[in-house]
């Protein structure tokens, strides 16, 4: 997908999707840019109409992250859009007809354009529904292996495929059915899993699942709300198995009665100022001098609170006491240090 490898032996890639009407080349750029900011590695945009189509060959020249364009049921869009330089396009199959796949998939072959094949549980094929009773695991991997068929017969293999589901059990269960089978990357999603928190917990559990399995290439974490949130979920989720190590990893006690500091103000503090940082650091913000450096102590950096002091440590041994409020500047100080030290 451009200059990002995705499948075989590549990190397992980070990606996500514009909120901004596409016709707004303005806005759809500013967001791109705020994605890439974020961490983000392949940017997908979506294209409703005609207008829509021709706006991406602005966009894909203002804009450095691979772009994808997401087409639902107009063929001649996706045409359109592989025409204005997208380096993928994510269409549905089932929702265009063999001839429109047909015409679709031999311009993307001349283009040297990848497909995703977005399988979704919301909207599978009628025949598929009634042979399986409902969008099934078993259903969503006949959908994509009828598409895969169709593919190969025409000796095109830049694929990814999706199955993707609203149910974190029937998306689990699809994904593990379909990598049984074939070794076509895998893009993983819970779909529409809702406001953060709700998708927060049901991508965790979902994609975390498989990539713990050694299932999937790379993710989309679906937030109903700002794209850009999405990143530092996805990226939780890969720090969390040790499969990237992308961003600051931010260990914090929950506090409880020997905690005599602000934590809840500390934490989102430095939070906020390490957003969209890429450099992989443990952190640790303790609310309790006694154990707190014990505790955290396999975090390269941290602060361990007591009654409106702290001491900051490192790698569980003390290094100075410093006042509370000087906590976050101090912080981010010898944050920067470290990664200087380790350019």
């Amino acid at each position: 997908m451009g200059d990002v490898q995705v499948g075989g032996d590549a990190p397992v890639v980070v990606q996500s999707m514009t909120c901004t009407d596409t016709r707004d080349v303005k806005a759809t750029i500013a967001q791109i840019n705020a994605l890439e900011d974020a961490g983000c590695e392949i940017v997908r945009v979506a294209v409703p109409d005609q207008e829509a189509a021709a706006a991406l060959k602005e966009i894909k020249k203002r804009i450095s992250l691979p772009l994808i364009a997401d087409i639902h049921f107009n063929h001649r869009l996706a045409l359109e859009a592989m025409k204005n330089g997208v380096d993928g396009i994510r269409i549905n199959p089932g929702n265009m007809g063999v001839d429109k796949v047909r015409a679709v998939v031999k311009a993307a072959k001349s283009r040297d354009v990848a497909i995703r094949i977005g399988i979704n549980g919301g909207s599978l094929d009628k025949e598929l529904l009634m042979k399986y009773g409902g969008p099934t695991p078993d259903a969503l991997v006949e959908s994509a292996f009828n598409s895969i068929i169709l593919f190969e017969e025409m000796d095109f293999t830049a694929i990814k495929v999706s199955l993707k589901s609203s149910d974190v059990n029937t998306m689990i269960d699809a994904y593990r059915r379909f990598s049984e089978k074939t070794d076509y990357p895998l893009h993983l999603g819970v779909t529409e899993a809702g406001t953060l928190i709700n998708a927060a917990i049901k991508s965790s559990i979902g994609i975390g699942v498989l990539l713990h399995e050694g299932i999937g290439d790379t993710i989309r974490v679906s937030v109903t709300g700002r794209p850009e949130s999405e990143i530092g979920l996805a990226y939780g989720i890969l720090r969390a198995l040790n499969i990237r190590r992308v961003g600051p990893d931010i260990i914090s006690c929950p506090t409880c009665g020997r905690c005599e500091i602000d934590l809840f103000k500390l934490s989102d503090a430095v939070e906020k100022q390490l957003a969209g940082e890429k450099t992989y650091l443990r952190i640790a913000l303790m609310g309790c001098v006694v154990n707190g450096p014990g505790e955290a102590a396999e975090a390269d950096i941290g602060i361990a609170g007591g009654r409106g002091f702290g001491m900051l440590f490192k790698k569980g041994q003390i290094i100075r006491k410093i006042k509370e409020e000087e906590f976050v500047p101090v912080l981010i100080e010898e944050i920067n240090k470290i990664k200087e030290s380790v350019m």
